[in-house]
């Protein structure tokens, strides 16, 4: 019995509803507007933009001192659609800014009404975002953050108020509503939490209005000016357009008609705000409240007026004569200042779309007699074909406001996607960069083979044929992920303009729209995965090869010709840096010398001797001294002078002058100084097999590695490899036997005389 007390007692303490606050009067809820402003004065728009940014994580930049970005961040999503979910969404880097630009736009634009239509192909996940994007919204707008109250009423009865006795209606009136609730045969269950206890009706708000609503708009700016002392909120909310909502709407006709004969009553409006108060606004999706979502399979109702005859009789003896507050509203007032969602836009959804034409155009609906008003959010799902339906509704057209979401265009996120339905083990199969390789080939699927924005940057896409395919659909797949290749060509960086930028990247609104969705990919990639993954034998770039290889013979239009051989010759080139980075082992400090002396030096004659000021040394600067440093800075001979030339501007106009005599940067600090460093090291890299090339003992060693023989093998080169070894495993998350395979592979294929040729280190210029 003891576990059960226990268990019991734990039911007992849990509240589903813990985070709800309590019901406020209407002075105790201004109160909480002048304490916290920008949480208490917010509409539906402002709710959900603030959703997402609590959600998203502020996304990084790459590149923070690129003076060309364009603000094209790494937005991470995780929390808004992946925890906590069932059926996760993964939003590539392309679909995470579209969605901000989307939420950062309800912010600044018009606060009228929209339908924003999320559209794209089928299997891109359309249903599991819109699924997650409202499951959060319920769970953050039930939040304390994300809390939004409503008006509610609160009604003195008399005891014979409508010439029902008031004893009768105490136990008659819970069942009459809940017998009208039943009688709903829509997908907007559940009612309102009216009802009399001890001579007082409450009487919620059906439209769930604001209840600042309540002050009278003449004076709602002077009210609000005079009561709130955060001048600072002050001027966002009279000037902002997030807020004129607060200056324009009106309360809706229930409230609007109480509170005018309230007044006529009382004769003081702080009499009648003592029967305002505000509660909390409860979003409940299953139940229909603030979120409604309808799929096309789903009948429309026949009932278009809602009212309640006791709640009605009650009014009208309040009231006379009787009508004078009709009790009349719709099923669109349960959605008022919520959402409103079609999933897909076919069958009965089809009507709903054009149910919503007076809404959304005038934001008006009829019931009955009355005018109600709609401010909600309205969602729908689109398939390219369903676009045919629009063109009945031209007459609203500017009203309608698009948000793509093709397939996942971003390499990484297509693996994470990998990873969520396979697990995270999937890694231990694979050598490092043939997982995202994978990727990369389901990606190609889906982009158009040309790209003018991509063409107008890269002229000659043949020059990157070692690294690239022709179409320029690797380097793309590249930029879509926010990185910049190092194998590009510095005038080629240089090109790449924040104008170039946005033209590639508005490309992705029409990328992603063809090829394999995502059930198919997911469909190949358990098929390639069950082929080639074994204990003994980890999946490399040749089983790759082969799998896709299969799938070309069968439909040569799914890749361009050549792609797979571009995408292994990137991979080699991939490769190659990693050994080389493994392997590079030199004097930093050196290094840092080397370049401080070069800077001073080259503002000298050679055969000059003098100290630099930067490492006090003495240098004797003659042609040796220069050839010396600019055979590691990868100079010609014949364009030693002009080298020189452009380091020595640029030392004397910017380096020195500005950033060290102006800023007080160190010359460690400086671009120039930067910029020389990387291409010094860089050269190092290049260089650092050259030794072992020819060395059939190295190649030998490596493949030996592990191994008694070994041991044999001279000190210095067990030491090289051991070094090499362990760098691949750390820096590069090779296995110790992935590493041996990946030097075998470099080795045998010959790579750094492949690529020893294309050093594309363009002229450095200040």
């Amino acid at each position: 019995m003891g576990a059960l007390t226990k268990a019991l007692a734990t039911l007992k303490q849990y509240k589903e509803d813990r985070h709800r606050q309590d019901e406020l009067c209407f002075t105790e809820f201004l109160g909480e507007v002048v304490e916290r402003p920008e949480r208490n004065i917010r509409n539906v728009t402002q709710v959900y933009a603030d959703m997402v940014h609590h959600y998203v994580t502020a996304g990084g930049d790459e590149y923070p001192g690129d003076p060309e970005s364009i603000s094209y961040l790494n937005y991470n999503c995780c929390n808004l659609f992946v925890e906590g979910s069932d059926r996760p969404f993964f939003a590539d880097r392309l679909f995470a800014n579209r969605l901000i630009r989307h939420v950062e736009s309800l912010s600044v634009g018009d606060q009228q009404n929209k339908i924003y239509i999320f559209d794209g192909p089928h299997g891109s996940g359309k249903s599991t975002f819109l699924n997650n994007l409202l499951r959060k919204f319920e769970e953050y707008a039930n939040t304390p953050e994300g809390t939004r109250y409503e008006l509610v009423w609160r009604l003195q009865v008399p005891e014979l108020a409508g010439n029902v006795q008031l004893l009768n209606l105490i136990g008659k009136l819970p069942q009459l509503l809940s017998e009208e609730e039943s009688r709903a045969d829509d997908a907007e269950p559940g009612g309102e939490e009216k009802g009399i206890v001890a001579n007082w009706l409450t009487l919620p708000c059906p439209s769930h209005d604001h209840p600042l609503l309540i002050v009278p708009k003449a004076i709602r700016r002077q009210f609000l000016d005079e009561l709130l002392d955060n001048d600072q909120f002050k001027a966002q909310l009279f000037h902002e357009k997030r807020y004129e909502w607060v200056f324009r709407e009106e309360p809706c006709t229930i409230c609007l008609s109480l509170y005018q004969e309230l007044l006529k009553k009382e004769g003081d409006p702080l009499k009648v705000l003592e029967s305002v108060f505000a509660r909390p606004y409860v979003f409940n999706r299953r139940l229909g409240a603030g979120i409604s979502v309808f799929n096309p399979g789903d009948r429309r109702s026949q009932r278009n007026v809602r009212t309640d005859d006791e709640v009605q009789r009650i009014l009208n003896g309040l009231f006379s004569p009787a009508g004078k507050v009709p009790y009349l509203y719709s099923g669109y007032a349960k959605i008022n200042n919520g959402i409103y969602a079609l999933m897909d836009v076919k069958s009965h959804n089809t009507e709903r779309l054009m149910d919503l034409h007076n809404i959304v155009s005038d934001g008006v609906h009829k019931v009955d007699h009355v005018e109600e008003r709609v401010n909600s959010l309205f969602f729908a799902l689109m398939n390219p074909e369903d676009k045919r339906v629009l063109t009945d509704l031209a007459a609203f057209a500017d009203r309608i406001e698009y948000v793509n979401i093709p397939y996942v265009l971003d390499i990484k996120t297509e693996v994470e996607i990998y990873r969520e339905v396979f697990g995270a083990h999937i890694d231990d199969s694979f050598l490092p960069r043939v997982l995202h390789n994978f990727a990369r080939v389901i990606v190609a699927t889906r982009l158009p083979t040309k790209s003018d924005a991509m063409l107008e940057w890269i002229q000659d896409p043949d020059k990157y044929e070692l690294y690239c395919d022709h179409n320029l659909q690797l380097l793309k797949m590249e930029i879509y992920t926010g990185h910049i290749p190092a194998w590009l060509a510095e005038e080629d960086v240089e090109r790449f303009t924040s104008k170039r930028r946005l033209k590639i990247i508005a490309e992705s609104e029409q990328d992603g729209w063809r090829g394999l969705s995502g059930r198919d990919s997911i469909r190949m990639f358990n098929e390639f995965y069950s082929i080639y993954a074994r204990e003994d034998k980890l999946i490399d770039m040749s089983m790759l090869g082969k799998f896709f290889r299969k799938y070309c013979k069968k439909d040569k239009s799914i890749l361009p010709m050549g792609f797979l051989d571009s995408l292994q010759r990137m991979y080699n080139y991939s490769v190659l840096q990693s050994v080389k980075e493994a392997l590079y082992d030199y004097n930093e400090e050196q290094i840092a010398r080397d370049i401080q002396n070069y800077m001073f030096a080259v503002n000298f004659e050679p055969g000059t001797v003098a100290t630099c000021r930067f490492t006090g040394e003495r240098l004797e600067i003659n042609e040796a001294f220069f050839q010396r440093i600019e055979s590691r800075l990868m100079i010609a001979a014949g364009g030693a002078a002009a080298f020189r030339a452009s380091v020595q501007k640029a030392y004397t106009s910017s380096a020195l002058t500005q950033e060290i005599l102006r800023d007080n940067l160190a010359v460690t600090e400086t671009g120039l100084y930067q910029h020389l460093y990387e291409r010094y090291i860089h050269t190092l890299k290049e260089k650092v097999l050259d030794p072992f090339l020819e060395n059939e003992n190295f190649r030998r060693a490596v493949k030996e590695f592990d191994q008694e023989s070994f041991k044999a093998y001279d000190q210095k080169i067990q030491s090289d490899i051991r070094f090499m070894m362990k760098n691949l495993q750390k820096k590069f998350g090779y296995t110790r036997q992935g590493a041996k395979e990946i030097c075998i592979y470099v080795i045998d294929n010959g790579l750094a005389r492949v690529f020893s040729e294309q050093g594309n280190l363009g002229q450095f210029t200040p």
